[in-house]
Formats: C-alpha cells, structure tokens, sequence
C-alpha cells in the first residue's frame, strides 16, 4: 500500500455483526482510501464480509470495554484523516460529500476533529428530541489528533486542538426493532454495573437503594421527556424516556445482586 495516497481511513471495530456490516461498509466504500476493522473474534460471518470489502481485518479477544478495539482499529489507520464508525451507523451521501470535501481540501486552518450530529432510529421513526438528536458524537478527525481514553463505556475522545461541527447527520440504527433496543439495554446495564463495581463503592444501603431504583429513574424520565422535550416524538419518545429511567434501575439491582449474592456478572454472555 502506497501510504502517501491514503488520505482517508474508516475504522471500525465490530463483534458478530453480519447484519449490520455490510450495509455500513456499503455506504463508505466510494469515499474511504483505507477500511481498518478490529474484528472481537466473531463467530458469524462478519471477517467475510469485512473482507469482501478490501478491509483489513485485525481479530483481537472480544474486550469488555470495546473502546479499547476501536483504538486498536484508530491506530492501525494510515489515513491523514480517519473516520471512526459502528456498525449500525451510515454515512449518506450528503454526509459522504461532506468528509471528503474536508479531506481532499486545503488543510490550511483545519481543526483538529469535527462533531457529527448523529440522527438515532427508534421505533419506527427518526427521533427529533429527548437527547436523541443531534446527539453529538467525534468521529472524523486528524491522525493522532484524538483518542479514546479507554477508561469506561461513556466516554468521549480527547481532542488535541481545536473542533468544529459538520453540518450533515450521520444515522444510527441501532435498534430497528424494540427487542433488539432490550437485549442492548441488558449488555449496557451490565457494563455500568460492572464499572460501579470497579470504580467505587456506590453503596447497598436503603437510601442509596432508593436513590438508584426510584428517585433517579424519575428524574432521568423528567429529563428526557419534559427538559428535552421527548414528547415530541410522541409514543416513541414516552417510551425512550420510560425505558432510560429503567436503564438506571436495572443497572443498580445487577450492581446489587452483585455485591449481595456474590452471582457472577457475565459480560460475554450477554453480549453474545
């Protein structure tokens, strides 16, 4: 590979997603010099179809913290620019113009990394609100200008310089079906009641029991639906917010049984 030409590297970092893969892929595969995807050792097809792309295809152990893929796949890339990407996510075309107009042009003044505004499919619809949108994530930036910092499963990457907005959304359809929003809800729950359990001692006693199961499910509904304005989104959005207050709750009672019955949180299990 002639390393001087590759301008832009789309990196992603995947685990068993042949369902989602190629329809990613597909819509990168005009604008992308270099496809680099750490494969969490699946057991579907997905190296197959990452490779009937041209990617490059590094299979590393399925980690807990996946971050820590995607900064393998991020270091791997030869791209002056690099675009980092789930498998659930497309580029549109508008958007695909967009990065490759930066890319291509004169890199005179350009920031370091470019926010996206990222446009989430939930129930049948393109949410508009509740947090849902823009919903801002760092995904295009320069080569050694931004990394993950690995450390939990909310993080956001550290820039080094300065950012700007694209004005084009990236879409996300992570759950095209409400049974696949719950079995992503029991993987996330379970990762935050493991990093509750290895970053401090957040406490089993009645106060912090009702804290965790009552009151901040409440005001994380509040949030969402009446702050944020998740109304809007009508039945979608009632339920978004209903079911993100749950998201606290189910994650403390993991965290509890944890602590309580001394059960084993098994991560790989529930991300298979």
């Amino acid at each position: 590979m002639d390393q001087k030409k590759v301008m832009l590297s789309v990196a992603l970092a995947v685990y068993n997603e042949e369902e989602n893969l190629g329809a990613c892929l597909e819509t990168i595969k005009d604008i992308a010099d270099e496809i680099v995807i750490v494969d969490g050792t699946s057991s579907d097809r997905t190296v197959e179809i990452a490779k009937s792309y041209g990617a490059t295809v590094i299979v590393e152990e399925n980690r807990t913290n996946f971050h820590i893929n995607k900064q393998h796949a991020i270091d791997a890339c030869h791209g002056s620019w690099i675009l980092q990407l789930d498998a659930d996510e497309r580029v549109s075309s508008m958007l695909g113009k967009e990065i490759r107009g930066i890319v291509d042009g004169d890199q005179t003044g350009k920031p370091a990394a470019y926010y996206l505004r990222r446009r989430n499919y939930f129930l049948g619809r393109w949410m508009t609100k509740g947090g849902m949108y823009p919903d801002p994530v760092i995904r295009l930036f320069q080569k050694g200008k931004a990394r993950l910092p690995q450390a939990n499963i909310h993080e956001l990457m550290t820039v080094d310089g300065g950012t700007q907005w694209l004005a084009e959304d990236l879409l996300h359809i992570a759950d095209p079906t409400f049974a696949r929003y719950l079995r992503r809800s029991n993987r996330y729950t379970t990762l935050q009641a493991s990093d509750w359990l290895t970053e401090g001692d957040i406490g089993i006693d009645t106060a912090t029991i009702l804290l965790y199961t009552i009151w901040k499910p409440f005001v994380r509904f509040v949030e969402i639906y009446l702050r944020h304005r998740g109304y809007v989104d009508g039945f979608p959005g009632f339920v978004f917010a209903v079911y993100s207050g749950i998201h606290i709750r189910s994650s403390y009672i993991k965290y509890w049984e944890k602590k309580v019955t001394n059960t084993s949180i098994d991560i790989t299990s529930d991300w298979n």
